[in-house]
């Protein structure tokens, strides 16, 4: 595994937790693609509360249970990969929002594997 340190680029896509793309948690088809994709690496957080363009603010509270949570997917790798990744986000992102930051990497490893 190669390392990346330096410039980078973060997307940060933020979806509703039941969004699905064919039976499937949008977030995890995310992940799975950018894996295939060969990007540095994707994580996946759920929010406990927030709301986006319908104004109807999902959370987490006893009293009003969302099924609907607010999601985050990370992914950071270098400006020209994650651009390219882009057009599968276009496909999979039908109610959402994506975010590009530059960022800058200090320190990426991979896991030594068990021997």
């Amino acid at each position: 595994m190669t390392g990346l340190t330096g410039r980078a680029l973060r997307a940060t896509i933020f979806v509703g937790e039941a969004d699905l793309w064919h039976h499937r948690p949008v977030y995890t088809e995310i992940v799975h693609r950018a894996h295939a994709a060969g990007l540095a690496g994707a994580s996946v957080f759920r929010g406990i509360e927030g709301f986006g363009a319908s104004s109807l603010i999902h959370t987490q509270r006893l009293l009003s249970l969302s099924e609907d949570l607010p999601v985050a997917v990370v992914i950071v790798d270098t400006e020209e990969k994650v651009r390219a990744f882009l057009p599968q986000l276009d496909e999979l992102v039908t109610e959402g929002l994506v975010i590009l930051d530059d960022c800058e990497v200090h320190r990426y490893a991979g896991r030594q594997e068990a021997r």
